[in-house]
Order: C-alpha cells, then sequence, then structure tokens
C-alpha cells in the first residue's frame, strides 16, 4: 500500500453502499414487483474515482468518511483490496454508512466529511499530484479540499455531481479540469446538451466563469474539451462498444483521467482523454459499477 505522503492521486469524497434490485420496470407509487436479483456493491462517486485510478496503476489515497458499522468495514476492506490508503478513512458512530438503491438515496456519514478531516490529511494533500473532488460530500469541504490543493499547486480535478444549479463560483476558478456530463452541464449553464455543438457552447459559458479546461462527457459519444489555449470546441469520439451496463461510467471516466495526469504527465490533455474514454468504454461492457472497472493488466499495454 502506498504511504501515505506518497499517494499520486487524492480523492476527497464519497462512499456508498449500493443496494441493487433488478427489475423489469420501475415500481408506479404504492405498487409492489418482484426484482429478479438482489446484490450489494460498493459505490459512491468519490470511491469509484479512486478504484478506478488505482487499478491503472497510481499510488492513491481516499479522504472520507463512513459509519462504524458493517457497510463500513466492508468498505475499508474494499479500500485495502484494492491497494488504497485508508490513513484518512474516517469512521463515525454519528451516522451510518451512507447508502443508495434505486428507489431511495442516503448520504448518510459522507456529510460528516469536515474541515478537521482535511486538516489532518493536508500533507497528503498538498503533495499530491492530482485531487478529485465530487458534490457527494457537503460541497463547503469539496471546495476547500480544492483550495488546499490549488495553493500548492497540485492539479484539481472536479467532477460536479450531483449538479447544484447555485455553484459556488469558486468552483469554477479552482478547478484545473472541470469535467460534467450532459444533465449536469445543463443544470449548471441552462444549456440543454444535445450534441457535440450544444456541448462545445456549455464549455465557452464555464471558460467565461473561469475554468482553465473543460470537458464535457456525452456517453457514447465520447466528449468535448475546450480549454483557454485552445478556445475551439474539440470533439473527441469514443469507440463504438455494445454497452452492458452504463452505471458507474462516467467515474471510470474521470479515475482515467485522474491517473494519466498523474502518471503520464507529458501526454497531451486529448490524448489522455483518449485514453479515458477507452478505458471507460471498457466499464460499460461488464455489469455492476467498481466491478465493471478494469485492471491495467488486462487492458492492452499501447495504453501505458
Amino acid at each position: 500500500m502506498a504511504a501515505a505522503g506518497l499517494a499520486e492521486v487524492v480523492v476527497v469524497g464519497s462512499c456508498m453502499t449500493d443496494l441493487v434490485s433488478l427489475t423489469t420496470r420501475l415500481p408506479k407509487a404504492g405498487e409492489t414487483i418482484h426484482g429478479h436479483k438482489f446484490f450489494i456493491d460498493f459505490g459512491g462517486k468519490g470511491a469509484n474515482q479512486c478504484i478506478q485510478a488505482a487499478r491503472l496503476g497510481a499510488k492513491t489515497l481516499m479522504i472520507c468518511k463512513v459509519g462504524k458499522d458493517s457497510f463500513g468495514n466492508d468498505y475499508i476492506e474494499n479500500f485495502k483490496r484494492n491497494g488504497i490508503s485508508t490513513e484518512f478513512v474516517g469512521q463515525t458512530e454519528d451516522a451510518a454508512t451512507g447508502a443508495a438503491s434505486i428507489i431511495v438515496n442516503s448520504e448518510g456519514a459522507n456529510l460528516l466529511l469536515d474541515s478537521e478531516d482535511l486538516k489532518r490529511a493536508a500533507n497528503a494533500i498538498s503533495k499530491a499530484k492530482v485531487i478529485i473532488c465530487q458534490l457527494e460530500i457537503a460541497s463547503s469541504i469539496s471546495l476547500e479540499a480544492l483550495k488546499m490543493a490549488h495553493s500548492n499547486g497540485v492539479k484539481t480535478l472536479f467532477n460536479p455531481a450531483p449538479a447544484l444549479a447555485e455553484l459556488d463560483p469558486q468552483f469554477y476558478t479552482h478547478s484545473d479540469i472541470f469535467c460534467c456530463n450532459e444533465s449536469e452541464a445543463e443544470i449548471l449553464t441552462g444549456i440543454p446538451v444535445g450534441n457535440p455543438e450544444d456541448a462545445g457552447k456549455v464549455g465557452l459559458v464555464l471558460l467565461e466563469r473561469g475554468c482553465k479546461l473543460v470537458i464535457v462527457t456525452l456517453g457514447p459519444e465520447g466528449c468535448v474539451m475546450i480549454s483557454v489555449e485552445e478556445p475551439i470546441p474539440k470533439h473527441i469520439p469514443a469507440g463504438k462498444v455494445t454497452a452492458v451496463d452504463t452505471t458507474g461510467a462516467g467515474d471510470s471516466f474521470v479515475g482515467a483521467l485522474a491517473f494519466f495526469m498523474a502518471c503520464y504527465p507529458h501526454l497531451s490533455m486529448e490524448e489522455v482523454i483518449r485514453k479515458s474514454n477507452f478505458i471507460a468504454s471498457v466499464s460499460v461492457q461488464a455489469s455492476g459499477t467498481q466491478s465493471s472497472y478494469p485492471y491495467r493488466k488486462d487492458l492492452p499495454q499501447d495504453l501505458f
């Protein structure tokens, strides 16, 4: 396991226990329907992104909060199995580990991650190559983490998910890479995204708000990149694959982005995105969230 001070990718974010029921359709209000399969999976955007970066070979560290319960203990074991430093995985008795299912979603212990937790991990944050933040923890804590990293010259990668219409404008100026999907882009800018051209319009708006480089992901259509250096939107398509389960594909993409930014800093951003598109497209060809994330050894070696 990586020593705390040596983590290349630090993720400040959420852990969820996903309670997954597979049904032929969603129930109507008040209706009971039979599920044909039930399983428990590890999820949460932050943890997903951390796991994917770790499986590609980055030394990773997770800063998060779980409950002092069986789900929390299981999650810590899950991190260890994936070679992720758990020095700053806090366990609290004040809330249960976050759980998510198709019907209900509870943030649980994620919302208890606070400034004190960040201060304890300040050394790890300041020595990282890349930090990833999202919005499944208190947004003020995500912003504080981005600022800590930014002021130490650490590359900041921000994924505004789940999106907030009234996002603090400082998020734009403290994110080196601002990565959102179509629905998040619309919530943030009011511009509906149906194609790469729309994504480019969103990118221009976000650059005006202070972002340096914006990536709008478009699922099977790949993504659009636009930056202060190259203010003309560039569409980077993804390879055609048959998707089995797209759950967590966006987190696979973000985790891969962080891995390549940290471990292959000489690559152009376009090349980093192409490689990350490919890894996310591998993840959609298997079911489950983290269980679908590929390991370095199972990928074409010319990616690395």
